[in-house]
């Protein structure tokens, strides 16, 4: 339904016929595609729409007002490749502007940064060099926020590095994956670190019941499964 009304704001006073045509060249391309070819710009634009709608479905899933949701369409992600542009002062004016309006007291961003040139590492270096920026300029809002780096679904946090580790339930773990679930568009295996066969929501669950296993081997409270965090503290 997310698609549905995306795609309609997008093309509202398209006629039929221009929208059918649109159908008929996308499907013919798509037929003869071969490895590496660059997607069209109406493959690139549905292929968004598809992943705004699972992120919007995600969040109503946990109940999350869709006004509170924001699509930045950073510059750098605009390659239509697997590998990303390095981010510009475009990427970080625009996350700049975001930050300047919610005021933000907890900002979270993905720590895999073992992939330099993949998009959560270089969607968490345009935050911290926002971030960076607002320090330099004495930001009163920064002063009453905290910025905390999670892990995906291949490595977790050494322990000794963790600093903070949000118990979670069964009820909350189950909550994790069916929202990883809305994400149909992103299930298949990825190759980043290694050929590991299991699906995302596998890993990631793998990994939380993990870190709770080891602080119950340390003598802590037993919990389910748990999710752990490091902070990033500007200079």
């Amino acid at each position: 339904m997310h698609f549905i009304n995306g795609f309609n704001q997008l093309f509202d006073g398209e006629k039929n016929e221009t929208i059918k045509n649109m159908y008929a060249e996308i499907k013919k391309f798509l037929k003869h595609k071969k490895e590496g070819d660059m997607d069209t710009r109406d493959i690139l634009t549905i292929k968004g729409l598809i992943r705004r709608g699972e992120a919007r479905t995600a969040c109503t899933y946990n109940q999350i007002p869709l006004e509170r949701v924001h699509f930045l369409d950073l510059p750098f992600y605009e390659t239509g490749r697997i590998e990303k542009n390095p981010i510009s002062e475009a990427d970080i004016n625009i996350v700049l502007d975001l930050l300047r309006e919610v005021k933000p007291h907890q900002i979270y961003v993905a720590g895999d940064l073992a992939d330099p040139h993949g998009t959560h590492r270089v969607c968490t270096d345009a935050v911290l060099a926002a971030i960076d920026e607002e320090k330099n300029a004495g930001a009163e809002w920064l002063k009453d926020c905290r910025i905390w780096m999670y892990r995906g679904a291949w490595a977790e946090w050494e322990i000794e590095n963790i600093e903070m580790a949000v118990p979670l339930s069964p009820e909350e773990l189950r909550a994790k994956r069916n929202s990883i679930l809305k994400h149909q568009s992103q299930m298949e295996s990825a190759p980043f670190l290694g050929n590991d066969e299991r699906l995302f929501w596998q890993r990631s669950e793998d990994r939380n019941r993990g870190t709770a296993s080891l602080y119950d081997s340390l003598g802590l409270a037993c919990y389910e499964a748990m999710e752990a965090f490091v902070e990033y503290k500007p200079l």
